[in-house]
């Protein structure tokens, strides 16, 4: 969010010289529109907040300019960073939610070439970008990605932006690099990247493969790599104000931001864009806050896989709630939440489904999705009598394992009770949406 920020807001000042006319055209042709009408479906997550704004930002894998340096063979659009940013009704706070492209979340049915559709399944959520955009289609990229996101976060997303590596490159040349700190040598072969200890400036390919490496850095998870790439995005827009005095690097940054962005129609062009960005140039940096959707590997669940994360819950659910409503989100609360029922996994939850509904072998069927998602179902069966709501009982001292279950389905609500001692009951009402894998 602040790179684009500020450099919508550069674009104006260049406005004030003798080539505004020509600079402006010049930018305002640059920017791709995707064409999303009627791509997205009827079944969307309702706007509960219509002043606010949530943008689903894409960092895209394009190899276009690269030759094979950073990879071959790919036949698909690819996303390789995946940003929620949600802009406040009243414009005085924004949070930025990055999502890690191995989180394992459901891709539901998307359009794709020839008028044929994909099948709901589970995946890897960079996998949506690619799904949708098969043939290089940018616009059935951001589709499928949207609707991933709006099927597994309950956003409304109002609108889509896209930049390739090659926009990212020519921003950071055009301010003259960034500074960054690493506290060990790096050599990272994958990343093409070979840097040594302590503070220098970077640019150009080695910039690229800062924010790019995974394995040699941190604890060579994706989670760990986003928060380098937060802090170098924010360096970026901070020298980026720096320079806007500089003509020349104003509209070099600009021109390679808006020479490598797609966005939905109605942000497609420098006006929409510096309006929305001078709406927010008013948050202050305090009220600005960069998080990661709470998550654990996926391997706790599910021993066989040591690729991916899931979404920790009822956190996770927290966030997105709370964003959706519009309430901003106190990140060292929810950090400190999630790491204090970290240690609670869906493994460690038995649970006791029970159908409320009138649809034969709805208990088993949800028993099933259940071990899907890593919970110990017990027993199975029918419940007393039919229940249009969806709950979870919980004995008591269980409260928190009710929590982590309740997160996965949603819309069950949660009360105290149940009669298996250490077990959870889930009834299953008319208003089961499915389960959160």
């Amino acid at each position: 969010m602040t790179a684009w920020t500020a450099g919508t807001l550069a674009a104006v000042l260049l406005a004030g010289g003798g080539l505004a006319g020509y600079v402006y055209h010049r930018l305002d042709g640059n920017i791709d529109a995707a064409d999303l009408e009627g791509r997205l479906g009827d079944n969307r997550p309702a706007s509960l907040s219509p002043g606010a704004k949530n943008i689903l930002v894409v960092g895209s894998d394009s190899r276009d300019g690269m030759g094979d340096k950073y990879g071959k063979g790919f036949t698909t659009m690819q996303s390789d960073t995946l940003m929620v940013v949600h802009i406040a009704a009243n414009r005085e706070w924004a949070t930025v939610v990055s999502l890690p492209r191995d989180s394992w979340v459901e891709i539901p049915s998307c359009q794709q070439d020839e008028g044929n559709s994909s099948k709901p399944h589970h995946s890897k959520i960079n996998e949506a970008y690619a799904l949708g955009g098969m043939n290089g289609d940018v616009s059935g990229a951001a589709a499928c990605a949207i609707r991933t996101v709006e099927h597994n976060t309950g956003l409304r997303i109002d609108h889509f932006m896209s930049m390739d590596f090659q926009g990212f490159k020519g921003m950071v040349d055009a301010v003259d690099g960034v500074e960054v700190c690493p506290e060990e040598p790096i050599d990272d072969k994958k990343a093409h990247l070979k840097m040594d200890a302590g503070c220098q400036t970077i640019k150009g390919e080695k910039a690229l493969g800062y924010v790019r490496a995974r394995y040699s850095l941190g604890d060579g998870s994706d989670t760990s790599r986003i928060g380098r790439q937060q802090e170098f995005m924010s360096s970026l827009a901070k020298k980026a104000q720096s320079k806007l005095g500089d003509p020349k690097a104003l509209f070099d940054f600009m021109e390679a931001f808006t020479s490598s962005l797609t966005t939905d129609r109605e942000l497609a062009g420098v006006r929409p864009l510096y309006d929305l960005a001078r709406s927010v140039q008013g948050i202050p940096t305090n009220r600005l806050t960069f998080l990661t959707v709470p998550n654990y590997p996926r391997e706790r669940d599910v021993p066989s896989d040591r690729a991916n994360v899931v979404w920790q819950y009822p956190q996770a659910e927290e966030l997105f709630t709370s964003l959706a409503e519009d309430r901003e989100v106190d990140k060292k609360k929810l950090e400190a939440a999630a790491e204090e029922s970290a240690a609670l996994t869906p493994a460690q939850v038995r649970v006791s489904v029970l159908n409320g509904t009138a649809t034969p072998g709805r208990a088993a069927e949800v028993a099933a999705q259940l071990r899907a998602a890593g919970f110990q179902v017990v027993t199975t069966g029918n419940a007393p009598s039919p229940s249009e709501r969806t709950t979870v009982e919980y004995p008591q001292g269980l409260r928190a394992h009710a929590s982590v279950l309740s997160g996965r389905v949603p819309g069950a609500a949660t009360a105290a009770g149940g009669t298996l001692p250490g077990v959870l009951t889930l009834t299953v009402g008319d208003d089961y949406r499915g389960v959160r894998s």
